[in-house]
């Protein structure tokens, strides 16, 4: 009774703290604007929106015991790595702090900081802060990712066995859970870091800083959260495919069993690395492009703002959290119009997992376009322009049709239902060369329709914001940016959903792992295996969509960065002339950093999947009764050598994106001191960003699509077609799957993470180039 008592105290206590520390964020919020509390309140009602699908998740009855311990022993695997991994991270986060709070203290500062008493020491403390707790919620988004995937898994294999729609339902609502918590923790952590500062910095009081020079101390959460989704991206990446090439080359090539055959001693590590690789290190990777998009946007929105001295300018400023707020609810909508049926067996072609998801991301589409109006015309109004908003509007309309192109354009590349996947599985019938051909060309050839859509929204959506009617002083328009940053943000209005379409991949690639080795009927396998399959292209369509978004932001941060330098230097910096010779070396050094880094990347991988390779070897070697079920194979060995190989090879392509930017920056701007060009260093910096961030579109493309192309190649003979499992042409499609694993699931997703911690880098950095 008395521990009762106890438990019960420590509940209401915990109940009274939660009730503080909301009545705490709300009056900050209030203090500082009525939008907060909306965003504020959303938020908080999408948090508990996550409660509820993750009861009802778990609720859902894990199958039988032998289904329960691998699922087990893939969770232990996966909650050691991260804990290791995330370890090894956060100690290079202090590190490079450290190195902020140095650079911070002995730079200048620009006339506007001075005029509103903000010391160095104030300064860099802040942007040490914004940075840490960057770093901790990137962190946080890729644990909650991570978290339920390894609890969902094997409630999807157990629902496989009943009914593959609700299997299906089952997968979608625990990615939804990851999604709806990650897009929150994104729009609260940016509003109470905002909200913050304006109430501790008595911002628009007399003699302290504007509301519009505000976004600015912002910056370093941007770059506290690429950090992480850089090396989690680039760790998680590393171990997943090192396992799964492993696995592959010698389960499925030379000893000629199926994918994730329990005899396979690295199947473990590879379901593993499902986890680690595709659902913590995405969940970081879309918190870090959601938190840099808001940020850009509300740089630029309060830039305009002051431009066109519109007397309030918070509208303009915190227009992309309650974008955001909007994006959580419609996204919600779309999770939920997913729902289960009573029928069984495998889903029909009529209504096959893809197009069940793609009706939730058509509701979900639909209802963005209907809040993105009621936003603009909410925040946007102004009497100076009273048609801007309606232009505005349109840039939204702009971002969500590009968003919705770059999904089907994804799909078409990578989806086996359409010709250029099936022309690659059909390469595969004349040998392994001709394989790896096609999907190289394909790969190339994909790259064409999304630089065209790219083109067109940013040229679009500019052109909206300058005929938007709102002029600076001297009457020129002045909206074009912010037109482009209304357009990303149109983009990741329905994040939430495609976060939730990529983590439903992962989720259903292990739950087939599990049917496979509890070695359930060929009937549960088939429905896993249909699954498995559209999670390969809802993983490459979210991809996509991740680059689009990081090529509309890293625009917004590029000329964030440079009005930042124009206000250290106070002179004007509007052009990059790649004509003088230095800043041509300086596109040239951006665009090989691409290829150089893809390169460790990749051969990260491949000493890794080599070492896998020999292990799996040995074992069947040394204990040839596993073979015949008469031997456990050694699982722990292969986790071992992935989880120890991984932290230690992601740490030179980290090193080299973090370093490389700001050892450019200084050399050349020695030089430039030397030949009396001042702004040499931050020139060179800008034309090394530029030229990486085309590049590391072009490449990014390339490599995801192929790779995603590959993997679904492979799964379209093993359908039956061209001669099915372990036939010559499966076997040649094994290998273009193995050579396109590091292409989709480690460089090229952390390609467009290096685009986005190029940008905010090189913003935090900004005056050690001058």
């Amino acid at each position: 009774m008395e521990g009762r008592i106890k438990k019960d105290q420590g509940l209401f206590q915990q109940y009274e703290a939660n009730h503080l520390y909301r009545c705490g964020v709300l009056y900050v919020g209030a203090s500082t604007s009525p939008i907060l509390v909306f965003v504020f309140c959303i938020c908080t009602l999408s948090l508990f929106f996550s409660v509820y699908l993750t009861k009802w998740v778990l609720a859902k009855d894990e199958g039988p015991p032998e289904m329960s311990e691998i699922s087990d022993a893939i969770r232990d695997g996966a909650e050691g790595f991260f804990r290791t991994q995330y370890g090894t991270i956060s100690k290079m986060a202090f590190i490079l702090a450290f190195v902020i709070l140095g650079i911070y203290i002995f730079r200048t500062t620009t006339p506007q900081q001075e005029a509103s008493g903000l010391g160095r020491a104030t300064l860099a403390y802040i942007t040490v802060a914004s940075f840490l707790l960057g770093a901790l919620c990137s962190g946080i988004a890729g644990f909650v990712g991570m978290w339920v995937s390894v609890r969902a898994n094997v409630r999807v294999s157990s629902a496989a066995r009943r009914s593959a729609r609700e299997s299906l339902q089952i997968a979608v609502r625990a990615g939804g859970f990851s999604a709806i918590v990650v897009v929150c923790m994104a729009v609260f952590g940016v509003a109470i870091l905002y909200s913050t500062f304006y109430v501790w910095l008595g911002v628009d009081s007399p003699g302290s800083m504007k509301v519009t020079d505000l976004p600015l101390l912002l910056v370093g959460y941007g770059f506290g959260a690429s950090f992480v989704a850089l090396f989690a991206q680039l760790g998680g990446g590393i171990y997943t495919k090192a396992a799964d090439v492993g696995a592959d080359l010698v389960g499925k090539v030379e000893q000629g069993i199926p994918e994730d055959d329990p005899r396979n001693p690295a199947v473990i590590a590879d379901l593993v690395g499902d986890n680690v690789g595709d659902c913590a290190a995405r969940g970081a990777d879309l918190f870090e492009s959601i938190a840099a998009e808001i940020i850009s946007a509300m740089i630029l929105g309060g830039t305009m703002a002051q431009r066109c001295k519109i007397e309030d300018p918070s509208g303009f400023i915190l227009f992309p959290l309650v974008v955001h707020s909007f994006d959580l609810v419609v996204s919600s909508v779309g999770i939920l119009s997913i729902r289960g049926t009573r029928d069984s067996g495998l889903i029909s072609p009529i209504e096959d997992p893809m197009a069940i998801m793609q009706k939730g991301y058509s509701v979900t589409i639909m209802l963005a376009v209907l809040t993105f109006g009621v936003s603009t015309r909410w925040l946007l109004y102004t009497e100076q322009a009273p048609s801007a908003w309606l232009n505005f509007a349109l840039c939204g309309l702009v971002g969500i049709i590009t968003a919705y192109a770059f999904v089907w354009i994804s799909k078409y590349y990578t989806d086996y239902k359409h010709e250029p996947v099936r022309l690659l599985a059909l390469s595969s019938s004349t040998g392994h060369g001709t394989n790896i051909i096609a999907g190289v060309s394909l790969g190339m050839e994909s790259t064409a329709l999304p630089v065209l859509v790219i083109s067109v929204a940013i040229i679009s959506s500019y052109w909206l914001g300058q005929t938007s009617g709102l002029v600076d002083e001297s009457g020129n328009p002045t909206g074009g940016l912010f037109g482009t940053a209304v357009a990303t943000m149109g983009m990741l209005s329905t994040a939430g959903y495609v976060l939730t379409m990529d983590m439903f991949g992962p989720i259903a690639d292990n739950a087939g792992g599990i049917v496979e080795m509890s070695q359930q009927h060929e009937s549960v396998r088939e429905i896993t295996d249909v699954l498995d399959a559209v999670g390969n292209t809802t993983k490459a369509t979210t991809k996509g969509f991740a680059i689009g978004s990081a090529a509309l932001a890293s625009f917004l941060l590029f000329s964030a960065y440079m009005d930042e330098v124009a206000s250290f230097a106070q002179m004007p910096f509007k052009e990059v002339d790649i004509a003088v010779p230095e800043i041509f070396v300086g596109g040239l050094l951006g665009s090989m950093l691409i290829f150089l880094f893809s390169a460790w990347a990749c051969s990260a991988v491949g000493k890794t999947a080599q070492e896998v390779v020999n292990e799996v070897r040995r074992q069947f070697i040394e204990r040839p009764g596993i073979m015949d079920y008469k031997e456990k194979p050694d699982y722990g060995r292969c986790v071992a050598i992935v989880a120890s190989a991984s932290l230690r090879e992601m740490i030179k392509p980290g090193a080299l994106a973090i370093i490389s930017p700001m050892a450019v920056g200084v050399v050349f701007r020695i030089l430039g001191h030397s030949t009396g060009q001042p702004l040499l260093g931050a020139k060179v910096v800008a034309s090394m960003l530029m030229f990486a961030t085309v590049a590391g579109i072009l490449m990014a493309l390339f490599l995801n699509t192929a790779g995603g192309a590959w993997d679904n190649a492979k799964k379209y003979i093993e359908t039956g077609a061209l001669g099915g499992k372990g036939s010559e042409s499966h076997k040649a499609a094994v290998t273009g799957d193995t050579v396109g694993d590091p292409f989709k699931d480690t460089a090229g997703p952390s390609l467009h993470v290096l685009i986005k911690m190029l940008a905010t880098i090189t913003l935090v950095m900004a005056p050690i180039f001058l």
